[in-house]
């Protein structure tokens, strides 16, 4: 088990955390800040390509974190013939205000996503395959399982590489891992998301230590399968805080980051508080390279799974 005492930042009772930003406390969600030039996304020049996907996933009735969360990266990423397949359904059983996906009961999980998934792979002759998922709290190994299977059966062909950006399983991540480690990836992704100070509203129902422990845990029973994280800012943070959760990760055997900007994706969800510009991200990458991470992708449009393929081959 991951202890605190080795994490790089100082952990206090929930009644000393620093104070929260009165926006993010309060129900005004509402962003008054005006969107800067270098988020401004150029419209598809492709629109056959990127209907051609969208129609192949629902006529299989199969999902991607690229359309149910909103993603700005949609177009080129579909323009490239590549997707992130969110599996276990469409809805998600936490209710964390940053996350456009639909949160409420989820459904029955279809067990035959797997065939699915790989069916559409080979459709879409895909050589690196993210699976991504909604938080399943109603299941008891939080769907290690079922990422279990889907990964067995793409491995039926040999030359796909196959990375998964798995929920926490709040309370389950020992079950998890066994299962998940019968078959287990190419690249293990958890994302931390933000800092600390602000789980309990950025997150909530989630736990930064858990977090860190998943990963922790992973790596030391696969040592050789490169782990992965990502952070977005822009939610009232602090750069020391950033720094921070950067040295918590790589203490945790974390080699890959990504660190983007929070985008709110309506009125109903959590507000921007600064939009972090192009130098700032640099500075982060610069910093999270000094701190030894192998990989770092840093930039206003960054996503976990953007470029997915080219940030674990330049590993």
């Amino acid at each position: 088990m991951f202890k605190k005492k080795k994490i790089g930042i100082s952990y206090k009772k929930e009644k000393d955390i620093h104070i929260i930003p009165t926006i993010l406390s309060s129900n005004k969600f509402t962003s008054a800040l005006k969107k800067p030039h270098w988020l401004k996304i150029r419209l598809p020049s492709n629109l056959y390509k990127i209907n051609k996907i969208k129609n192949i996933l629902k006529n299989n009735k199969l999902h991607s974190v690229c359309e149910e969360a909103h993603c700005p990266n949609l177009s080129e990423c579909f323009n490239n013939g590549t997707a992130t397949f969110m599996i276990l359904g469409s809805i998600c059983t936490r209710k964390c205000p940053f996350c456009a996906v639909k949160k409420g009961r989820a459904l029955k999980v279809d067990i035959n996503e797997p065939k699915k998934i790989f069916d559409v792979i080979l459709k879409l002759k895909l050589k690196y395959v993210v699976l991504t998922s909604v938080s399943r709290d109603d299941l008891k190994d939080g769907g290690a399982g079922h990422f279990s299977k889907c990964i067995y059966t793409i491995r039926k062909k040999k030359n796909i590489k196959i990375e998964i950006l798995v929920p926490d399983f709040r309370g389950r991540e020992i079950i998890a891992l066994n299962k998940i480690n019968k078959y287990p990836p190419d690249v293990f992704n958890h994302n931390i998301e933000n800092v600390p100070r602000l789980y309990s509203i950025v997150r909530p129902g989630a736990n930064y230590i858990k977090s860190l422990n998943l990963l922790y845990e992973f790596k030391k029973i696969c040592p050789n399968i490169p782990t992965k994280s990502g952070l977005m800012l822009g939610l009232g943070e602090k750069k020391s805080e950033v720094i921070s959760v950067l040295k918590d990760l790589k203490s945790v055997g974390v080699s890959i980051i990504t660190i983007g900007q929070y985008m709110q994706p309506s009125k109903n969800h959590l507000s921007v508080q600064k939009y972090i510009t192009p130098q700032e991200f640099i500075t982060f990458q610069n910093i999270a390279l000094s701190l030894g991470f192998s990989n770092v992708f840093s930039g206003p449009l960054v996503r976990s799974s953007y470029h997915a393929d080219q940030q674990y081959l330049s590993c």
